[in-house]
């Protein structure tokens, strides 16, 4: 590792750690373990905290409860076991005016660490143990050793960044921050792909003095400059590869161009129609309910993509009940108008056979033109397609669908098999994208040319009823547009949610299902498991049924739902609870998206702060779907904090798109990017929330140089993101 000219992260990506001084065969088998095989992988593990050793907490100045880090020198120590037979090492450390006793407990080896004379900073929370402040199984960075020798004499009085130690893989923090110092100082400068006035523009420092103000920052106040040109060079080469999927994805486009007029889309309920007009018109005629002004919006957007000769490639939000499926079904629609076919590709069987049953319903009565038949039209065809259809069944639906005799096929990721062709595929609605992987995503888009016989690119709309926050979207769905339905149709109920924290007022929850079920309506219990488990102490489904059906719901129909059964036993199960033979469905999360009772009014959720904000909010909107007053009750007593914020949370708030952001805010953005794409996930320092500005400015630039000339004049830009994706996308990105 020479000094020459500046590095590029790509050349550090390809330098092994094990060229790093006193990383031998041991070091080098617990940094792997760690992920860590390159000096980039190295440099981008950045401190979690830092310790000013200027501005350090003194002993005299320590309350009980409170949570510091002091540098003192340690004076004596002694080991021992307790009662219980744990060992135990005390420590007695001095700052110069004042002493406290540190203890170790299970951790023997503190007993040779920690000499005499060792100099250390301690961070922990002190603690009162009779009577005396001490602390109990603190953090320990070593700074000088026994004999008195400065481990890094530059830093003394500086700044100590503590990185993520790990005692299973034996590494300290004080070691990795001194491989890091190592591959600084060898990697010299390095290379800066950032256009210098973007950089001036924006007020970023340089990609050397970022890393370098990250790792060993002379200042608490450069942390915040290195760390602020750090997060954007995340978020703009993530924002680069989205630019840069949707530049390639319109360079190779061959696309459809849909009749969809706007007078078709402003029609009300009842309206004149005749057997010439086209199916948007008579479908929204005939409809129940008027459009909202948000369905309204968002259609007229989605008739500008559609009308394009470039596919649409579109995201549709929509809070539960806010009518997506009216949305996507005038879209598909569109396409049929025009002669083509459309695909809706659901993540469970249960789903899509949901589907089908509602939209022959919303559907039944309409014709198209088929001059393979006699009288030249007929009825509008509606097929399922899962695993579940077999021989001579599935044989005919291929056929028809090759054909053209198929209209719409709703299916799940049977729809990805290679046996599937289309006579000409339109569109493509994918409900509950979360679901799916970005891969099965970009394979059905790509069916619509490889396996159509029109050899076109079909239109892409993807639905999701989870509420995603505005930045989540930016980064998970950067390369789709964004269309969002912020509005309830008319006559939906507010479902009244309570948290029932007393036996009195889980008695009561129990007491509102009778009281429901005996006015004909229909409850559900959700469960989080199936069966019971001695490690999770949660209420499973299977035994709680018994238990409710034998004491507090003694009485009352009562059946179980759960993704273990099989589908067909799932269907009877529907249909019997959908009939009201059922009057009490106990359930596991199988019901979470897309399952809709009108007559469902209450929904009582067991152990309720195990589930996710989302999710809790998923199934709180499998009631409330007709015009009826709706309850969701939470039970349960968390064990932790978080599980009691996403409780109260729930229940102070209907809004969809405002618990996404609190969810955001507990879970962190690795759940909402895990399938964002192929290749290493590239946010190690960014937060969503707290970082949106830097976010807006990292994807301003990125599309603009995008736009300029899709990176052709910025070969060092290509080179740092062929680190961040596999070999198949680089060479789909760049090949032009």
């Amino acid at each position: 590792m020479s000094e020459a000219a500046p590095r590029r992260l790509r050349q550090l990506g390809e330098i092994s750690v094990g060229q790093l001084r006193l990383v031998g065969a041991k070091r080098l088998e617990a940094l792997a373990s760690l992920g860590i095989e390159t000096v980039f992988d190295l440099l981008t593990v950045y401190p979690r905290r830092y310790i000013d050793r200027t501005r350090r907490a003194e002993l005299a100045d320590l309350s009980v409860g409170e949570e510091a880090a002091i540098f003192a020198t340690v004076t004596a120590n002694s080991s021992r076991r307790t009662r219980q037979g744990k060992s135990m090492v005390e420590v007695l450390v001095s700052d110069g005016d004042e002493a406290m006793k540190i203890a170790f407990f299970n951790q023997p080896w503190r007993g040779a660490q920690l000499a005499p004379g060792i100099q250390a900073i301690f961070f922990g929370k002190v603690s009162d143990f009779r009577g005396q402040r001490q602390m109990a199984n603190p953090v320990v960075d070593i700074i000088v050793g026994p004999s008195g020798e400065e481990r890094d004499a530059s830093r003394v009085g500086f700044i100590v960044p503590i990185y993520p130690a790990s005692g299973k893989a034996g590494l300290t923090s004080w070691e990795m921050g001194g491989f890091i110092e190592q591959s600084l100082r060898r990697a010299g400068p390095l290379l800066d792909p950032v256009p210098q006035e973007v950089l001036d523009e924006l007020g970023l420092v340089s990609r050397t003095d970022s890393f370098w103000g990250i790792h060993l920052p002379s200042t608490m106040e450069y942390i915040i400059e290195a760390r602020r040109r750090l997060v954007f060079d995340e978020f703009l080469r993530l924002q680069l590869l989205l630019a840069l999927r949707r530049r390639r994805l319109v360079a190779t486009a061959a696309g459809v161009q849909h009749p969809i007029a706007d007078d078709d889309l402003s029609v009300s309920p009842g309206a004149l129609v005749n057997p010439d007009s086209r199916l948007v018109r008579q479908f929204l005629a005939g409809h129940r309910f008027t459009l909202t002004g948000a369905q309204q919006r968002v259609l007229g957007e989605i008739a500008a993509d559609l009308r394009s000769p470039l596919p649409m490639h579109r995201l549709l939000q929509g809070d539960v009940g806010s009518g997506k499926t009216v949305v996507a079904l005038t879209a598909l629609l569109a396409a049929i108008d025009g002669g083509r076919q459309g695909a809706l590709m659901a993540p469970t069987e249960v789903l899509a056979e949901q589907h089908v049953a509602s939209i022959r319903r919303d559907l039944e009565g309409l014709v198209v033109r088929d001059e393979a038949v006699l009288g030249g039209v007929r009825p509008l065809r509606i097929q399922l397609l899962t695993g579940r259809i077999k021989g001579k069944e599935r044989t005919s639906a291929l056929a028809a669908l090759a054909d053209g005799g198929i209209d719409i096929v709703i299916g799940t990721h049977a729809l990805l098999t290679d046996d599937v062709r289309f006579a000409a595929l339109g569109i493509v609605v994918i409900d509950e994208q979360h679901r799916f992987g970005v891969e099965q995503r970009a394979q059905l888009r790509d069916k619509g040319r490889a396996h159509s016989l029109e050899g076109r690119d079909p239109d892409l709309l993807v639905m999701t009823a989870t509420p995603i926050p505005r930045t989540a979207a930016m980064v998970v769905f950067g390369d789709l547009d964004r269309s969002v339905l912020d509005e309830l149709p008319r006559g939906r109920q507010a479902i009244a949610t309570s948290w029932a924290r007393t036996a009195q007022a889980e008695q009561a929850a129990w007491q509102r299902v009778r009281e429901e079920v005996a006015a004909g309506k229909r409850a559900y219990v959700i469960c989080p498991l199936v069966e019971g488990s001695e490690k999770i102490e949660a209420s499973s489904a299977v035994e709680e049924r018994t238990r409710l059906a034998t004491q507090e719901l003694r009485g009352l129909s009562v059946g179980l739902l759960h993704g273990q059964m099989k589908s067909g036993e799932k269907d009877a199960v529907m249909d019997e609870f959908r009939r009201g033979e059922i009057q009490v469905l106990v359930a596991t999360v199988v019901i979470e998206v897309g399952v809709d009772v009108p007559e469902a009014t209450v929904i009582v959720i067991e152990d309720a702060w195990r589930f996710g904000l989302a999710q809790l909010h998923q199934l709180r909107g499998r009631v409330g779907r007709g015009h009826d007053p709706s309850y969701c009750v939470l039970l349960g007593e968390p064990s932790t904090p978080d599980g009691a914020t996403r409780l109260e949370a729930l229940v102070s708030s209907s809004d969809g798109f405002a618990l996404a952001e609190i969810d955001l805010d507990l879970r962190g953005e690795g759940t909402l990017l895990g399938s964002r794409q192929r290749g290493q996930s590239d946010l190690r320092l960014a937060n969503l929330r707290r970082d949106e500005s830097t976010l807006q400015q990292a994807r301003s630039v990125a599309l603009s140089l995008v736009e300029l000339d899709g990176l052709a004049s910025r070969p060092d830009l290509v080179d740092e993101l062929k680190l961040f994706v596999d070999e198949e996308e680089a060479d789909y990105l760049f090949k032009s």
